[in-house]
């Protein structure tokens, strides 16, 4: 039977196919469209099944802006971490990219932008060479034949760290670092707690992370953003939360988002307080041992340079995760389809300039804000 393409519009209905598919993401869930389609995004689901089973799926996000002088709108469209399609089968892919093709043309859209989260390289232990992967080389040819662009903007990390979670504790012990594993064990002996957190604890970790961001020189977004961002997929059963205590105060936390066998480590947060006790090794242990309990047989750390370089800003985070004995992945990274070109190469070129500008007052805004809850 030929492959067909439906639009699917029930929450239960989509996460439910999504699972049926190899290696569904979380960033494709219905939970994360819905928290998506509260910041100015509005989600398609669009699922192709051949003889009624599913055999790729893709959440397509799509934001526009109106223009002056009655000009039609710029619409952009973005899957994140999809399509979900198995990229062993050529037939398959190239059918699925040929009709987002269709949907970006009838959306009227200036490109469209995909990062599926195939991998393009691979290395284990992390420090090795990667080796190239065949499903990647297979993609990579197949959109540039197509007339994708690999894009100039990566909206999420293309490179992570991944933990194989079918070995038994022991085993996740000894491939952990020798200074890792002791800091592990030192912060059980400086009286180091972990304990799962929830919906009451989101002002708890949103605190903590501002002061992380201020004191690591990253940005992040308004307040209200993480309640939801946190939030949804908590109430949704989609995350869990952890927080590593001292003498009963909150020193770091961490939320953990699951989907499908994968449990990632998308946000962490600390404290400057009792940082020599090594509460976050003990905290990401705990995270680990409580995926593997539940059945998950993957954690990714979500995040890492593209290659580990000293020089680079994210290699101490690279070694902190590599601690524990993950794996290098290095995806095929996002994409980009141009519908109008000239439109496309115009916002490459404006955006990262607007970007800018609005990072260095949102980061002036957590600043204050870290400031006077510290003075209070």
């Amino acid at each position: 039977m030929a492959l067909q393409r439906r639009l699917v519009t029930d929450a239960y209905a989509w996460d439910k196919a999504l699972l049926s598919l190899p290696e569904p993401h979380i960033l494709q869930s219905w939970v994360w469209g819905e928290l998506k389609s509260r910041y100015g995004w509005r989600a398609e689901r669009w699922l192709w099944e051949t003889d009624g089973q599913p055999r790729a799926a893709a959440q397509v996000l799509e934001r526009s802006w109106p223009t002056s002088f009655g000009r039609r709108a710029w619409r952009l469209l973005y899957i994140p971490r999809g399509p979900i399609v198995d990229p062993s089968e050529p037939s398959l892919t190239k059918a699925v990219l040929a009709e987002l093709a269709d949907i970006a043309r009838e959306h009227q859209a200036v490109f469209l932008k995909i990062d599926p989260e195939i991998a393009e390289a691979v290395a284990d232990p992390a420090e090795a060479e990667p080796a190239p992967a065949a499903d990647g080389s297979r993609l990579r040819a197949q959109m540039l034949a197509l007339g994708w662009i690999p894009s100039p903007e990566q909206v999420q990390f293309r490179s992570t760290l991944r933990l194989d979670l079918r070995q038994d504790e022991q085993r996740l012990l000894e491939r952990m670092k020798p200074k890792t594993r002791y800091n592990v064990r030192l912060a059980e002996r400086r009286d180091v707690t972990v304990r799962p957190a929830g919906s009451a604890d989101l002002d708890v970790l949103y605190a903590m992370y501002a002061e992380t961001s201020v004191r690591d020189r990253f940005v992040i977004r308004p307040k209200d953003y993480y309640l939801d961002a946190w939030g949804l997929p908590l109430s949704a059963g989609r995350a869990q939360a952890f927080l590593a205590e001292v003498a009963g105060q909150p020193v770091a936390g961490l939320i953990l988002f699951h989907f499908g066998s994968t449990a990632w480590y998308f946000y962490g947060m600390s404290r400057s307080a009792h940082r020599d006790r090594m509460p976050t090794h003990l905290l990401q242990w705990e995270a680990v041992r409580w995926a593997k309990g539940r059945g998950f047989t993957t954690y990714d750390f979500w995040g890492a340079p593209d290659r580990p370089d000293p020089q680079d800003p994210m290699f101490g985070v690279f070694r902190f995760k590599a601690g524990f004995g993950a794996s290098f992945v290095r995806t095929l990274g996002a994409w980009d389809l141009p519908v109008r070109p000239a439109a496309h190469r115009l916002y490459a070129f404006v955006l990262p300039r607007v970007l800018g500008i609005l990072r260095i007052g949102q980061r002036r805004r957590t600043r204050n804000d870290v400031e006077e809850a510290a003075s209070r």
